[in-house]
């Protein structure tokens, strides 16, 4: 997980316990005039995911050299830095209630915003805040739920050195509770104005700002970091979870070995699509995942399939039926492996997508091993799609009926 997080830059350093806190250390002028360690314990304790977003929006903000904002302003950044993981990804902010509701606000206000417009899951961050205000009404108590704690709460590491007790029950105390502390205890990254709700403004620190300018990029990294871990303990079940926090660069899919493969398998043999089951065109289909890529993040060959190209977006991220379709994704499986022993060209191109497409320890080891009866690999094929398929199920993926 450590390799995932940017190199620290300017004057921060890391330091990585034993339990994988992230600390930031500053040298210098920072180390004199901020309280490094209360910013450091900003994300510490988050009973909801929405304080990982909280602060994150906060950083950008200051990037982008904004001095005063208010609630509203860093909710509707939350909301979009949020919507892709929550829409494209299907992941859970914080788990789910034992009733099977959403538990995290944040995701409440994404999937809101997904009833109430029109936005697609990939869509832009312009986009997104553009719906949000349109809808501003609609959106308006999921937005201020998100403000009732959080905005205090992650200024609580700078109150260690405070003797007075924390007013957590008012918004209005706790706004003059902050300014005291200011004032008079410790510089804070930034106080709060008297207006309420999500029109309550904020007030960046200069200095505080300075800092966070200066070291966004590491800024970032630590919180991503932290963020990445709540989410993958809320989250077990799903595969690359790092990968599904933002819009990924398709430059990242590698299928063109894989197409290679099929296409020599083409040249031997009629090879009936999946779904449709008419003869696959070789110069009008496509390679695509049966289990959706955006679940399993990867382009291993055992979940891949030549499908018609007309098809292709209907489907998009959607699941197939199982016990309609998986016994013909699998017959074509087979087909492909009985090639790859029979013919050298075929396994020529099977041995080319080893770098990119073999992956799996199980498929190099069982699947695709010599002298596998057409049984025995179904057998193995299943054993091993079908817990990822159910999984993504469970994640909310949705099942593509309309075929």
């Amino acid at each position: 997980m450590e390799s995932e997080v940017p190199p620290m830059q300017n004057d921060f350093t890391t330091n990585l316990t034993n339990q994988t806190d992230f600390t930031l250390n500053l040298s210098g002028h920072y180390h004199n005039t901020l309280d490094i360690e209360g910013f450091s314990s900003m994300m510490k304790d988050p009973s909801y995911c929405y304080k990982f977003y909280w602060l994150e929006a906060i950083v950008k903000l200051i990037a982008e050299d904004v001095s005063e904002a208010t609630f509203g302003d860093v909710i509707d950044e939350m909301i979009a830095n949020a919507w892709y993981s929550v829409r494209e990804f299907h992941i859970h902010l914080s788990g789910m209630q034992a009733d099977g509701q959403v538990r995290d606000g944040l995701e409440r206000a994404v999937l809101k915003l997904t009833e109430i417009s029109n936005l697609a899951a990939h869509a832009s961050k312009v986009e997104i805040k553009n719906a949000i205000k349109e809808h501003e009404r609609e959106l308006k108590t999921y937005k201020v739920q998100l403000t009732n704690m959080v905005p205090y709460r992650a200024l609580a590491g700078f109150f260690r050195n405070a003797t007075q007790a924390r007013p957590w029950e008012s918004a209005k105390r706790m706004t003059a509770y902050i300014e005291m502390i200011n004032k008079d205890v410790v510089l804070l990254p930034y106080t709060l104005g008297e207006s309420s709700n999500i029109n309550k403004e904020i007030y960046f620190n200069e200095s505080w700002r300075r800092m966070i300018q200066e070291n966004t990029v590491a800024i970032l990294g630590w919180i991503q970091y932290e963020k990445i871990k709540w989410l993958q303990n809320n989250n077990p079940e799903v595969p690359g979870l790092v990968y599904k926090l933002a819009p990924m660069d398709e430059k990242m899919r590698k299928l063109a070995n894989v197409r290679n493969l099929w296409n020599e398998v083409l040249v031997l043999t009629e090879v009936r699509d999946v779904f449709t089951g008419k003869i696959v065109d070789p110069k009008k289909y496509e390679v695509d995942h049966f289990i959706p890529w955006s679940y399993v993040m990867n382009d291993e060959l055992w979940n891949l399939m030549p499908m018609d190209s007309s098809l292709n977006s209907a489907k998009s991220n959607k699941l197939p039926i199982w016990d309609r379709f998986f016994g013909a994704f699998a017959e074509n499986q087979y087909m492909m492996y009985e090639f790859i022993y029979e013919n050298e060209k075929v396994h020529m191109q099977f041995e080319k997508c080893y770098k990119d497409n073999l992956h799996s320890i199980w498929a190099g080891q069982e699947l695709y091993r010599r002298g596998n009866t057409k049984d025995e690999f179904v057998g193995i094929l299943m054993k091993n799609m079908q817990p990822v398929y159910d999984s993504a199920k469970r994640q909310g993926y949705e099942v593509w009926r309309n075929i």
